[in-house]
């Protein structure tokens, strides 16, 4: 019995002495056929920044290992993360003076997935269309581990302007007491009456 627990604890400690796996090289490059042309969707007479100087944020989830990250994109612009590209043609929102606020993203998801266990895998567009931050279950990306939503599209409008910043090294006004007034012999209490 002895025996078997030295064999069991020699095989333990040489497995610990072993280095972990070296990562796979995760492929990036976005096959042509989904590249698209690389042109922002222009918009005429479009009132804020230019469509091709927006950046949109999107979220990407992989619920098979609940990674998530963000990924920002310009109009125009074809991303690949493992197995998914999401493309981005436009991203919008709403001017800061419009009521209900909003901001929205067209997008286009693809995914590489075999149809069954006998056939090679294939790229397949999963989602094409609006996407919107305030309303994500209007449209929605249906597919069984990944998950595309909008985070933000950042862009500015005339009249826009850049928050104050708070300085902490400016000097603090402080009030000043203001003197006392001094009584007047006329409003002095007359003692000799």
């Amino acid at each position: 019995m002895r025996a078997l627990a030295g064999l069991a604890a020699l095989a333990l400690t040489s497995a610990c002495n072993r280095q972990a796996p070296e990562p796979e090289a995760e492929a990036t490059e976005v096959p042509e056929e989904f590249a698209g042309s690389g042109r922002a969707v222009a918009i005429a007479g479009g009132i804020g920044t230019p469509m091709a100087d927006r950046v949109a944020v999107l979220g990407l989830l992989n619920k098979r290992n609940n990674i998530s990250r963000d990924i920002e994109m310009k109009p125009g612009e074809a991303r690949r993360i493992g197995d998914v590209i999401v493309r981005l043609s436009a991203c919008e929102r709403t001017a800061p003076w419009e009521e209900p606020p909003e901001t929205g993203a067209f997008v286009q998801v693809v995914i590489l997935g075999r149809t069954d266990a006998d056939t090679e895998p294939t790229w397949r567009r999963y989602f094409s269309g609006w996407l919107f931050k305030n309303s994500p279950s209007l449209n929605v990306v249906e597919h069984p581990i990944y998950d595309v939503w909008v985070k933000d599209c950042k862009m500015s409008f005339p009249g826009e302007e850049a928050p104050v910043a708070d300085d902490d090294d400016a000097p603090t006004p402080t009030a000043t007491p203001s003197p006392s007034p001094t009584p007047s012999a006329s409003a002095s209490p007359n003692t000799e009456a």
